[in-house]
């Protein structure tokens, strides 16, 4: 296939869109839940599973560590096994790439890790060097990334351990998910620069609760996990509330109304932030028994909002300031540098392509008024970066996707999704 083969025109509403938007579920649930699952004392199933390309990287992650997970059917049954040595693949997928590893610390055996070339850019070294600290035998030849390699022993002294967890929140949650499994648990501590996504913890904190382990988060930047078993429950995943972004949005780049049923009253996401947000950018939103529906007008104002905890959701609201009719300012997102690709210099890269006003700070970004136009957006294997594309293409003619297939790492099928959308 040839580049422009590759690329994918992204539609254009050519009026206000009205449209009932269902989800699939929550990847960070499913994952937290798959993991677990296979750390629990008895067999369960995590129901409305997301069927992504990181979810079933997860899926074959724990086979290979020895749990039974039956992804046939939408909801995935998972029969814990004893920890075993292997090869693991872990794609582009953080959630593998840093809460495996401290269950292969548990294996019998080594277990070798590695994923896309993307992915060895990730920084893995805290987590590392917390499971050495906890006992863990691990060789990463000084890299601080992928490849490395576990070498389990079938056990874990556990204990104390601080890390700077500023460059991502999975550090401190890939030791939590495993910390009940460990002889002495864990107690990790943070120190350094503010922990970003703490939305993310407090995630992970729901689901260890849910499988009844104790958790004291009683400090600020301090959590532990004492040695105890994790009781198999059955989990039914939320709906992914960070995938609805660009689909709400369109309510406000068409001047339409989307409804997205199953948004929680109450939940962990860090996509619900969205409710908070459309207001300020110019939507009208609802929450009530029929889902979250936002109303648009065809106005889009700017914001000045800080994105720390929320990170994920930068892409698609720095596509939305885009277009918006008066200045933006997104800050605290130093942190997105360091996920599937350096977010913040490929959004400044490819909207100041399509004619935006876009100036790139350590931390974020301001985004001015400025007439926009057709053109290539590359991805760089990156979903959110392709949400970010399509957000703009609802409003800008000509916009062509690099590579919208990347979408399936957590919304399989995002591409027709997207189109049906928008009526011919």
């Amino acid at each position: 296939m040839s580049a422009h083969e590759s690329l994918w025109p992204a539609p254009t509403a050519r009026g206000p869109v009205s449209a009932t938007v269902a989800l699939p579920g929550s990847k960070s649930l499913t994952n937290r839940a798959l993991v677990l699952a296979a750390l629990s004392d008895g067999p369960s199933v995590v129901r409305r599973a997301l069927r992504s390309r990181d979810t079933e990287l997860m899926a074959r992650a724990l086979t290979t560590l020895g749990a039974a997970v039956d992804t046939s059917g939408t909801d995935w049954a998972v029969t814990p096994g004893p920890l075993r040595g292997g090869a693991v693949d872990c794609g582009l997928a953080g959630t593998v790439m840093r809460f495996v590893p401290p269950v292969a610390a548990l294996a019998d055996g080594a277990v070798a890790f590695d994923g896309d070339p993307h992915a060895r850019t990730r920084p893995m070294g805290a987590v590392l060097d917390a499971l050495r600290g906890l006992g863990a035998d691990v060789e990463d030849g000084g890299r601080g990334t992928l490849p490395f390699e576990v070498r389990g022993h079938g056990a874990v002294p556990g204990g104390t351990v601080t890390i700077d967890a500023s460059a991502s929140s999975q550090f401190v949650s890939a030791l939590l998910l495993a910390g009940a499994a460990y002889d002495g648990g864990v107690e990790v501590v943070h120190s350094g620069p503010p922990v970003p996504s703490l939305p993310h913890i407090e995630m992970t904190l729901a689901c260890l609760r849910e499988h009844g382990v104790e958790v004291d988060s009683s400090r600020p930047d301090r959590w532990v996990v004492v040695s105890q078993p994790v009781r198999a429950v059955d989990v039914t995943i939320e709906p992914d509330l960070s995938n609805a972004a660009p689909f709400v949005m369109l309510a406000l780049t068409s001047g339409g109304r989307v409804t997205v049923p199953g948004w929680p009253t109450s939940t962990t996401q860090a996509g619900d932030a969205l409710r908070e947000l459309l207001p300020r950018l110019g939507g009208e939103v609802v929450l009530d028994a029929d889902g979250l529906t936002v109303t648009g007008t065809g106005a889009v104002h700017g914001i000045d909002a800080d994105l720390h905890d929320v990170g994920e959701l930068t892409p698609a609201v720095a596509a939305l300031c885009a277009v918006a009719d008066s200045p933006s300012r997104l800050r605290g997102v130093a942190h997105i540098r360091g996920h599937e690709t350096d977010r913040l210099t490929a959004l400044a890269v490819e909207l100041r392509g399509l004619g935006a006003s876009v100036t790139e700070h350590d931390d974020g970004l301001s985004i001015a008024p400025a007439p926009l136009h057709g053109g290539e957006f590359k991805t760089y294997a990156d979903h959110r970066m392709a949400h970010a594309a399509v957000v703009v293409g609802s409003r800008v003619e000509g916009v062509l996707v690099e590579n919208v297939a990347t979408t399936s790492k957590t919304f399989p099928g995002f591409a027709d999704a997207w189109s049906g959308l928008f009526p011919g």
